[in-house]
């Protein structure tokens, strides 16, 4: 699956998809198949990190890291 570009969009399908089709982060990444290291950069560098326990990405409160 082609993800999107925008950062803000990434985490809204990621998190649509956590929540209503995936039972955990490596379920999503098999379900996308896409590679882990790349989705984890991407959103973080919005200031996206998963919560593993709330089985979702949330946000920092900054800005990220570019």
């Amino acid at each position: 699956m082609k993800l999107p570009g925008d950062p803000h969009l990434l985490y809204s399908l990621v998190n649509m998809k956590l929540r209503n089709d995936c039972t955990d982060l490596d379920d999503l990444l098999r379900s996308l198949g896409v590679d882990e290291a790349d989705l984890l950069r991407r959103l973080a560098a919005a200031g996206y990190v998963y919560d593993a326990a709330r089985k979702q990405f949330r946000h920092t409160g900054g800005r990220g890291v570019a």
